[in-house]
């Protein structure tokens, strides 16, 4: 029983680690571009430690929101919206 106990939790860390942020399944032709789009988030206050493509399509940056918090944020590449937002 013990044994099914530990299995049965590192199944679901394994699988709750693996599930990654999807923000668009439109084509890379539509979405903004990425050089203005870091440029624009520091326009409006944000500083950028690391700014990346995810596999879920996303625009992720890891620095600090405009109110000095250290975040990591999902955007979605096409209209520039937050899909998830975690502050560190």
């Amino acid at each position: 029983m013990k044994k099914l106990f530990v299995m049965t939790a590192l199944t679901l860390s394994i699988v709750s680690c693996s599930k990654k942020t999807e923000c668009t399944q439109e084509p890379k032709e539509k979405w903004q571009d990425q050089e203005q789009f870091k440029q624009n988030l520091l326009d409006e206050g944000y500083k950028i430690n690391e700014f990346k493509v995810t596999k879920g399509n996303c625009y992720e940056i890891y620095g600090w929101d405009k109110e000095e918090n250290k975040v990591e944020i999902y955007f979605n590449p096409i209209d520039g919206s937050i899909v998830k937002k975690e502050n560190h």
